[in-house]
């Protein structure tokens, strides 16, 4: 049995504390302060929880923290899993994974404003560029002849009609 979990348990025990007791204090699951004081560490997933549920209780009982955290690395270097920091990183990448890594480490305050701009600035020299490479259209095409030419059917009422001449009594008044 390993030196940390026989000095937490037979000073769990000397104090008269259970474990339901240390459990609801520390907000350690029960479990989890069984496999301390048994020596299972590899019931945790990594070392930073042994590290900090051996601190909490070792608080709670009042002994040694410092002591005890450096008997248990001791302990930890022995077990292979424990070794060395697990890694941080997931084993298998994707190029979505790399994708939105980069994303994310882009500050969007600085770079959003920076793309809407070049976004303008494009959309108007493209815009520019269609707009001189569409065709020239003549705007005088449908007039046909400058000349002025009367329609061949006067009385189609699109002339009006021309004053009666005036009379000669009206030259007399005079």
């Amino acid at each position: 049995m390993s030196k940390v979990a026989e000095k937490l348990r037979q000073s769990r025990e000397s104090q008269n504390q259970t474990v339901y007791a240390v459990a609801e204090t520390t907000k350690i699951k029960t479990d989890h302060i069984r496999a301390l004081e048994e020596g299972r560490y590899r019931a945790f997933s990594a070392p930073v929880y042994i590290r900090g549920f051996v601190k909490a209780y070792a608080t709670f009982l009042k002994i040694d923290s410092a002591a005890l955290l450096q008997d248990l690395e001791a302990e930890l270097a022995e077990i292979e899993q424990f070794k060395e920091p697990p890694s941080l990183a997931a084993d298998s990448h994707t190029w979505v994974d790399t994708l939105l890594l980069q994303v994310s480490k882009i500050n969007w305050r600085f770079v959003l404003p920076i793309f809407i701009l070049l976004m303008l600035v494009g959309l108007g020299i493209w815009g520019l560029r269609s707009w001189q490479k569409r065709p020239a259209k003549d705007p005088l095409a449908g007039l046909g002849s400058g000349l002025y030419q009367p329609p061949a059917n006067p009385s189609s009422g699109s002339i009006l009609p021309l004053p009666a001449p005036a009379t000669n009594a009206l030259r007399t008044n005079r």
